[in-house]
């Protein structure tokens, strides 16, 4: 079982669960995975952030605005988590 402070290795797929991350790590888990996701060549993402406060939310989408290849971003469907998750489009590597 991983402490808090051991790396830990996260699937690079579409959707991205930030729950296992501990709030001061969010950031830098939300940069590192939109870089691998990019590079990798996804340009459709899910980010679940949870609903919550919305600080989560405001950290991610703080993020995202600064992203040069984001191209655009918005809440999920209801059946995808609504505001409680955000859809993120990824220009073409």
């Amino acid at each position: 079982m991983n402490s808090e402070s051991e790396p830990f290795e996260v699937p690079i797929t579409d959707v991205f669960d930030l729950h296992p991350f501990a709030p001061r790590d969010v950031k830098a888990a939300v940069e590192a995975y939109l870089e691998e996701a990019y590079a990798r060549g996804f340009t459709a993402l899910r980010i679940i952030h949870g609903r919550g406060i919305g600080v989560q939310r405001e950290i991610v989408r703080k993020t995202l605005e600064r992203t040069p290849y984001v191209l655009e971003f918005r809440d999920a469907p209801e059946g995808a988590g609504g505001w409680g998750a955000t859809i993120v489009t990824l220009r073409q590597p």
